[in-house]
């Protein structure tokens, strides 16, 4: 159950749009894009030879404000997402599992046994000697229900904070346990600015890195690079 994420990177990969750099958006607010730079957003760099991708330009060249951020946060939710699929994909692939998928059992102990399913007899201990794909199978119906009602709450309070709040920043839903944003200088700090591309890059290749490892266990040898 807990590579679910495999399914929504690879469903909801993102293109390699770009993250704006603060104060950019109030220059072309609700304004079209006609003959806009590309290059000037924040997250432009030397993998794309410091230019936006052709077809990033291409689909973007008439787009609004609105729609450019919406990609952007499209992306890095993807980029997430594909990162906590990758971490959980080596996992699995590597026969490591976290205690809570053995439950008491791993302790040694007989006396009870966690229940992914009861009315299916599947348990816990079960999903965690299968691949990404049987776990995934062993998801009852109303495991499903749980996990698109979950997925539908963080959306919701995505939305509510980036677009009613009016969040300028993409990827900013006010949760910085950390406290990485409020550091001097905020987000316009060197530092945050750094974190922040660090994130963009290792999305992108997460993302890539699962639609790979997706695509070879499906079409064996399509992924020609080192994989779980």
């Amino acid at each position: 159950m807990k590579f679910l994420p495999v399914l929504a990177a690879v469903i909801g990969s993102a293109s390699a749009f770009v993250t704006p750099k603060p104060g950019a958006s109030s220059v072309v607010a609700n304004t079209a894009l006609q003959g806009y730079k590309m290059e000037n957003y924040f997250g432009i760099t030397v993998e794309t030879g410091n230019t936006c991708p052709p077809y990033g330009g291409m689909l973007l060249e008439d787009a609004e404000e609105p729609l450019i951020k919406w990609f952007q946060n499209a992306e890095i939710k993807n980029g997430r997402v594909a990162m906590v699929a990758t971490i959980g994909y080596l996992v699995q692939k590597s026969g490591l599992h976290f205690p809570l998928y053995l439950g008491p059992s791993a302790f040694g102990s007989e006396a009870a046994t966690w229940y992914l399913s009861t009315s299916e007899g599947i348990t816990f201990a079960d999903v965690a000697k299968a691949t990404p794909y049987e776990a995934i199978a062993m998801v009852p119906a109303a495991g499903w229900l749980q996990i698109f009602f979950a997925a539908g709450l963080f959306e919701f309070t995505a939305w509510e904070r980036q677009w009613n709040q009016g969040r300028e920043i993409p990827g900013d839903y006010g949760y910085d346990p950390l406290g990485f944003t409020k550091q001097e200088g905020g987000w316009d700090s060197d530092a945050m600015k750094k974190l922040r591309l660090q994130e963009i890059k290792n999305g992108r290749l997460a993302m890539i890195a699962i639609s790979g490892w997706v695509s070879n266990d499906f079409i064996p040898g399509s992924f020609p690079v080192i994989h779980p």
